[in-house]
């Protein structure tokens, strides 16, 4: 058991399934400009790196890797369209999946304070929660936009903690740069989903299938 007062989650991979979403997006917009179509591996490769939690500039950076220089507005531009959808097409968020079984943030919410700090911007964030879990008072919700410095830095992760002071923060992520802000912040991490022994090596205290075991885990 590992004893917190506020569990403090991301959001991609740990409270959603971005696999069709992000990742797609990231594999459709890399086509668009080289025509040649990646392996989602190679981009778990990239995170796996650490310094890769914006999508925008994982985007880019694999487009160069392969031999294609696209400036970054238009790559955010083209990924967004995908992402969100243009002209009535449906976009590709609406393809992502909760991962929370019904009931679990709510019984969770009973007994410690919920928030979140995601690599998302708040846009974005918003999109999901207001589909997902409109109900679920996570407080607070810090995004991309409310840092100067992003994951792997920690602010975000700071804040939180200024924000409840004398308070046990615990923090669920499922890639490095997860790990890696946690650390910074000496804030206990717990690794989600499959890439295991890597968020181990990074200092994981626990490493969780998914978050749906998480009430096995906290105290």
């Amino acid at each position: 058991m590992v004893a917190a007062d506020v569990l403090v989650f991301d959001m991609d991979g740990v409270l959603v399934d971005v696999r069709e979403s992000y990742r797609e997006t990231i594999v459709q917009t890399v086509r668009r400009f080289s025509g040649k179509t990646i392996a989602r591996e190679l981009i778990q490769q990239y995170k796996n790196a650490g310094g890769w939690n914006n999508d925008w500039a994982l985007t880019e950076r694999i487009l160069r890797d392969l031999g294609f220089d696209v400036d970054y507005p238009s790559v955010v531009a083209e990924f967004n369209k995908l992402f969100v959808g243009e002209n009535g097409r449906e976009g590709l968020v609406r393809r992502e999946r909760w991962i929370a079984r019904e009931g679990l943030l709510e019984r969770l919410s009973q007994r410690f304070q919920l928030a979140i700090f995601t690599g998302r911007m708040r846009w974005e964030a918003d999109i999901t929660l207001n589909r997902f879990a409109p109900a679920i008072g996570f407080d607070p919700i810090i995004c991309a936009d409310d840092v100067t410095e992003p994951k792997p830095m920690p602010e975000g992760l700071l804040k939180i903690a200024s924000a409840a002071p004398e308070k046990r923060l615990l923090y669920f992520g499922d890639v490095v740069d997860d790990a890696r802000a946690a650390k910074a912040a000496a804030v206990p991490f717990v690794g989600v989903g499959e890439q295991k022994a890597l968020l181990k090596q990074e200092g994981a205290v626990a490493v969780i299938d998914d978050i749906n075991q998480i009430e096995e885990l906290v105290a």
